[in-house]
């Protein structure tokens, strides 16, 4: 089969190509999935770069996201029937086979296609999570998203429109902010300008989602409201900002950690529980992928480094198999 392989860190561009791989054979526990569809993530980025809390050894093929059909099972898998359309996540997906853990897999919703229910899983339970298990967010309140055309950020605005928040969203440039209004933000600012001000004038923030940190988790904890909840996501400007309590006590906000992948190990009950109220909702037409573009299987390491560059909105998926 082929597979992209990052043979040494650096750029995605640089490092990533196309080689000829065995099939994998799906041992104890595993699904082997014929893809379909595979999603670029930050993390790509970051297997790429050698930076990413995981690092597998050199060579290894990226990828953390797929759609795709169930091709054959391991010993004692009884979860899922071949043939079955699923989506998954684990590394090493960017390939026309995977083999990944049957806790991964879920039921692919029926609602959306190969592309977008290729970018449903991780962007979706992230938001969810961030939103609902660690904010618990409420009606009525006003949610902050920052990155909010990005693919992360486009599930929390919708995510918390459905909710029922008033959904701000803090966007790169001035081409970005359809994409964010599009998605369900009431109101979209930008980064460059005085967010801060604007968004103190319009009464702060109950809940912060916050994907960039660095500048944009310090304008949170500005703006954030009397008993606010900022979530830490990521750190896609690359700099991660001190945590100062002394500031946290004084305007009595909590900074709430999102590791969503711990979830995956420790508490894979409420991954299933989120993965079908999720599924409800994207039948409902409540939430969808914003997919910006689909490339074809050769074009997946200049997908990456377009995430890496920070020039996309939305999601880019590879399109692998029919």
């Amino acid at each position: 089969m082929r597979a992209w392989r990052v043979e040494t860190n650096g750029e995605p561009a640089d490092v990533m190509a196309v080689a000829e791989v065995p099939v994998p054979a799906p041992g104890p526990g595993e699904v082997l999935v014929r893809n379909r569809a595979v999603a670029v993530n930050f993390p790509d980025v970051l297997l790429a770069r050698g930076m990413y809390q995981e690092r597998p050894p050199l060579p290894f093929t990226p990828g953390i996201e797929l759609c795709g059909e169930v091709a054959a099972v391991g010993s004692g898998v009884g979860s899922v029937a071949v043939g079955q359309r699923v989506v998954a996540t684990s590394i090493g997906v960017m390939a026309e086979y995977a083999a990944v853990p049957a806790w991964s897999v879920h039921d692919a919703p029926a609602s959306l296609d190969d592309a977008a229910a290729a970018a449903f899983l991780i962007a979706y339970q992230t938001a969810w999570f961030g939103l609902h298990q660690r904010a618990v967010i409420q009606s009525g309140e006003t949610l902050l998203v920052h990155a909010a055309a990005g693919g992360v950020g486009t599930a929390a605005c919708q995510l918390g429109a459905a909710a029922g928040a008033t959904v701000v969203g803090i966007v790169g440039s001035e081409a970005k902010t359809q994409v964010a209004k599009d998605a369900g933000a009431s109101r979209v600012l930008l980064r460059g300008d005085d967010w801060i001000g604007a968004v103190k004038a319009a009464g702060g923030a109950d809940v912060v989602f916050d994907p960039v940190g660095g500048k944009a988790f310090a304008g949170a904890t500005k703006v954030v409201n009397f008993e606010g909840r900022i979530v830490v996501v990521g750190f896609a400007s690359g700099e991660v900002p001190p945590v100062r309590a002394d500031h946290a006590l004084v305007k009595n906000y909590s900074v709430l950690g999102l590791h969503w992948a711990l979830y995956q190990r420790k508490r894979p009950e409420l991954v299933a529980e989120a993965h079908t109220a999720l599924t409800r909702l994207a039948d409902e037409g409540a939430v969808r992928p914003v997919v910006a573009e689909t490339v074809p299987f050769d074009g997946a390491a200049a997908a990456v480094q377009r995430l890496a560059d920070g020039t996309t909105t939305g999601r880019l998926v590879v399109a692998v198999g029919e």
